[in-house]
């Protein structure tokens, strides 16, 4: 006898789910590396965000950079993709999408969106590694050396 099968919306439902976002890394001239201060939650951060419904990580990206900091950069290839299980407060996994989004110049204009973030940096790679929390650190590390390499990596968080 053949296994009924489930309605679409009841498979759809059993399904496990995380959240995605599309970060950006931005560098200026020297390679120092733009970091932004979110407003929301403590230290230094990627700049980049979640992905709105029917939204692609590379489209997220774009946006909230847009958004965020007043540029309309050009999303290039995919640096990292980094996988985190639930940790902390965050009851789901992250599947993080970082994207290279260029060298601006020196004096780039950078427009904060007072509603997310407080300030904005750009760091040394070493001193942009040590102001973030470890995960964000090891993705940045990551970002410099797929760069460089002009590949993509994949970290797998346990």
């Amino acid at each position: 006898m053949p296994k009924e099968l489930l309605p679409p919306e009841q498979f759809y439902a059993s399904l496990a789910t995380n959240y995605t976002s599309g970060l950006g890394f931005i560098t200026n001239p020297t390679g120092d590396i733009l970091l932004v201060k979110p407003n929301y939650r403590d230290g230094w951060d990627i700049p980049g965000g979640l992905l709105d419904d029917g939204e692609s990580p590379h489209e997220a990206c774009s946006r909230e950079i847009s958004e965020e900091l007043g540029l309309n950069l050009a999303v290039g290839d995919l640096l990292v993709v980094d996988w985190a299980m639930p940790e902390g407060d965050r009851p789901r996994p992250v599947a993080c999408y970082l994207f290279d989004c260029g060298t601006v110049p020196a004096d780039v204009e950078i427009r904060l969106q007072a509603e997310e973030l407080d300030d904005y940096r750009f760091c040394s790679p070493d001193s942009a590694i040590d102001l973030v929390p470890p995960m964000t650190a090891d993705r940045l590390s990551a970002a410099v050396t797929a760069r460089a390499q002009r590949r993509t990596v994949y970290l797998p968080t346990a």
